[in-house]
């Protein structure tokens, strides 16, 4: 049985050799024996939210772009929502992945889907197979370390690493000023 990461951050440690994940901050959406997926929060495109999905526009959270999940499957667009806290989500459209954040059935109209507060659209995923994440943690290179609201929804994507490595206790804190190529230090 695998420690699962879902509903918390992978935080790529300097430097990831993968210029995919290079200075990303991922939020997992699952994890088990089969492998996980995740999508990554500070990875925004200049492209805007499909047409297709106008009916989400009032609910999207500034940057209202797409967001560059990952990698994989990178025509699939995944919702995430946030809700406040104790409100129940939406069982038909909505799939929970902590008390606040749940992803979001885009093809469902969102004047049925109560209580979200809002949402952010990602293309494409983050992927491993059984036990790949788990090595590449136990080889150093991933924190995981615990979400926020905040961090998911972030309107700074660009900041999210330094942000979330910032706010770490002790030494921590100090990859947050690492600078972006090592040998300069």
């Amino acid at each position: 049985m695998v420690a699962t990461t879902r509903g918390r951050l992978l935080v790529a440690t300097p430097p990831l050799d993968d210029p995919n994940f290079d200075r990303s901050v991922v939020f997992v959406l699952e994890h088990d024996d089969a492998g996980a997926l995740g999508v990554v929060l500070n990875r925004v495109s200049d492209e805007p939210v499909p047409d297709a999905l106008d009916r989400w526009q009032d609910r999207l959270t500034e940057p209202s772009m797409i967001f560059e999940g990952g990698p994989v499957e990178t025509q699939a667009l995944i919702g995430l929502g946030r809700r406040q806290t104790g409100d129940r989500s939406d069982e038909d459209h909505e799939l929970a992945l902590t008390p606040t954040i749940s992803s979001v059935d885009l093809s469902a109209d969102p004047l049925l889907i109560v209580g979200l507060i809002s949402v952010r659209v990602f293309q494409g995923y983050s992927g491993w197979g059984s036990g790949q994440l788990d090595a590449e943690i136990a080889a150093g290179g991933w924190m995981v370390l615990d979400a926020s609201d905040d961090d998911v929804f972030t309107t700074s994507p660009g900041d999210l690493w330094r942000t979330v490595l910032g706010r770490q206790p002790g030494r921590l804190s100090w990859i947050a000023a690492a600078p972006d190529d090592l040998s300069l230090n």
